[in-house]
């Protein structure tokens, strides 16, 4: 059996299983459609953390909610649960839209933060958003909650194993047939397929192949809405490399990551929740194969290193430090502007780094 040192990795606390490293925690949830759920229900089977309560603009849907779940507090408004200390960190799962909006009442009240991808609409909002947490001392991460998971620390040490020799090209694909949701596409609430499946196939390059960008070039098709409903990204890097993302929200996609090079290739499945990941060499025979850890959705990874970081005192997580978040930001701005893609409330001094809380108020949504 192949087995290469560069392969091995040291397992941190929270991937051993049954073991966190933090004290006792309460989280909040703040929104309540479907991946407040799935994190209500992965919070109740975690050791160490509870969901504390639960903010929706409904208050009987919070009330709902919590009942549901189990949750000990249904807070009548967002700003209700602004005042309750007990919270040691607040998951935002409101719309893209809301997520500005959201993030600096928490920030201003210092509330730590866990906000669902996409962070934020653009990248002037997310600048002001971590410079005001930088400010205020508060915690801020973004759920990009590949970015947490053991499996991504196996998948970079076999590509950094030299098993395919240096890389030289990398696809992604993720769509679903989802686009009969309000959320994806309606302008108001930032949608289209980007900021919903696109941000993964970026996040995937960026852990594979870096920040280091010649260009960026892309073709998009448009839905009636105007937001972006299917694209096809291709990334050129300094060192040699090319990256082929495809994303769309009318269609089902296998949902592959692949990187190339000269000894073989290796191709991982479910680019946004790992599964497992195999190694081909230039015969496409299987030369290594790996399945992701048991888990309970994923989720638990992201919170528990919010709760660990929170617990030493840092600012952000180094599996997504803020200047990824921002980079990722950066690429999805220059993408709808190369598309013409623009949401009702960004004006132009929000795009020109000026923000202005001209976020509109909607239900709570799915994030």
């Amino acid at each position: 059996m192949w087995l290469c040192a560069a392969w091995v990795y040291t397992v941190s606390g929270r991937e051993r299983q049954g073991r966190e490293m933090f004290k006792q925690k309460r989280i909040g949830i703040m929104g309540t459609g479907r991946m407040a759920s799935v994190m209500a229900g992965t919070v109740r089977k975690m050791k160490n953390v509870k969901c504390h309560g639960v903010a929706s603009r409904s208050e009987e849907r919070a009330q709902q909610f919590a009942d549901e779940y189990g949750i000990k507090v249904a807070y009548t408004s967002y700003e209700e649960m602004m005042i309750d200390d007990k919270l040691d960190l607040i998951y935002i799962a409101t719309p893209h839209s809301e997520h500005y909006a959201n993030m600096k009442l928490c920030i201003e009240n210092g509330k730590n933060v866990l906000c669902e991808k996409a962070f934020t609409a653009n990248a002037a909002q997310a600048e002001e958003i971590l410079a005001l947490a930088n400010e205020k001392g508060v915690f801020v991460a973004e759920a990009m909650w590949t970015r947490y998971m053991p499996m991504l620390t196996t998948i970079k040490g076999i590509l950094n194993s030299g098993i395919i020799g240096e890389p030289v090209m990398l696809t992604a694909n993720l769509g679903y047939p989802i686009a009969a949701k309000k959320r994806l596409t309606d302008p108001a609430l930032a949608g289209g397929a980007l900021l919903d499946l696109g941000v993964y196939t970026l996040n995937f390059a960026a852990m594979m192949f870096g920040r280091e960008i010649e260009k960026m070039e892309s073709s998009c098709i448009l839905a009636d809405t105007g937001v972006d409903a299917s694209e096809s990204i291709t990334i050129t890097y300094k060192g040699g490399q090319m990256a082929v993302l495809n994303s769309t929200m009318n269609g089902l996609s296998d949902r592959r990551g692949v990187i190339y090079g000269p000894k073989g290739y290796i191709a991982v499945e479910n680019i946004n929740n790992f599964a497992a990941v195999t190694v081909y060499d230039t015969n496409y025979k299987v030369m290594k194969s790996e399945k992701a850890p048991k888990q309970i959705t994923g989720y638990e990874y992201e919170v528990s290193a919010c709760l660990e970081a929170i617990e030493k005192g840092q600012k952000e997580c180094w599996e997504m430090p803020h200047q990824e978040t921002l980079f990722i930001m950066k690429q999805m701005d220059e993408l709808r502007a190369q598309w013409g893609v623009a949401y009702p409330f960004e004006t132009t001094e929000i795009l020109t780094g000026e923000v202005e809380d001209t976020i509109p108020q909607n239900t709570d949504l799915q994030a």
